[in-house]
């Protein structure tokens, strides 16, 4: 049992169906645990799943805390903390984020390369514990190179089309005018959300490896002429979840044991 892949797997909006393809499945809510914030955005069921998938044991937060409902850095990633008190040490992150590069369409995976902070917050601020990482974590290579090359392999064999790009964090909720998308696009950003930056600043700081899939559940504003609304990012989520599972699913199989 000792040197079994133990994976740790974060479902965003929309995109929870992945946690009820676990076998040996035990839920519990997040309002039964000590110290876990409730997840109040729609598309985000606030459960925690353990399971397997072959040989390896999964750990599924269906839904996650955000900056705009009102919780501190610390607060949102209090699910990452746990995961590792429970021995995860390999985290894969999901989220719906919208398009900035304009060769992406909505329905379209991406692994994240490299993030973009503008939070404005860091989670890592305050008083350091060195029991679970350094003062200065290095972010070099927040999204680990090793398991992107796993990912991409995974789903080059299952005929999944998974593009790659820069994420950007930033607080809303409101969404981001067009000027933004155009600051955003210029320096860099290649898509953008309001989550899984603060969990991957967590996840390295305690040495976790970390793999990150965003789903683009639309075009960022000025895009298309059309409004944003989360109901979209819920239909697209709904529409892509069959083949974000069986992707997650050959993923987290092909993790390394740390």
């Amino acid at each position: 049992m000792a040197n079994r892949p133990k994976v740790g797997v974060v479902l965003g909006s929309g995109l929870g169906a992945f946690a009820d393809t676990l076998a040996d499945r035990l839920e519990t809510p997040y309002a039964e645990i000590q110290g876990w914030p409730q997840s109040t955005a729609a598309g985000h069921a606030g459960k925690l799943a353990a399971g397997r998938i072959g040989e390896t044991e999964v750990i599924v937060l269906s839904g996650r805390s955000h900056l705009y409902e009102g919780y501190s850095a610390a607060q949102v990633t209090f699910g990452i903390r746990e995961l590792a008190r429970r021995g995860v040490n390999s985290l894969v992150l999901t989220n719906a984020a919208g398009g900035i590069d304009l060769k992406f369409n909505p329905g379209d995976l991406v692994l994240i390369s490299d993030h973009i902070n503008l939070l404005g917050v860091n989670p890592l601020t305050g008083p350091n514990d060195e029991t679970l990482g350094p003062r200065f974590p290095d972010m070099s290579d927040a999204y680990s190179r090793e398991y992107r090359e796993i990912a991409k392999d995974a789903a080059a064999e299952l005929g999944i089309t998974l593009r790659e790009g820069v994420y950007a964090a930033v607080p809303g909720p409101s969404y981001e005018t067009p000027a933004e998308i155009r600051y955003l696009r210029t320096i860099g950003a290649d898509l953008v959300g309001m989550s899984t930056v603060p969990e991957t600043i967590v996840a390295n700081h305690m040495g976790m490896k970390v793999l990150a899939i965003s789903c683009v559940t639309n075009m960022a504003a000025g895009i298309l002429p059309k409004k944003l609304t989360h109901a979209e990012v819920l239909e697209t989520g709904e529409r892509v979840k069959e083949t974000l599972a069986k992707l997650l699913h050959a993923v987290v199989t092909r993790l390394p044991a740390q």
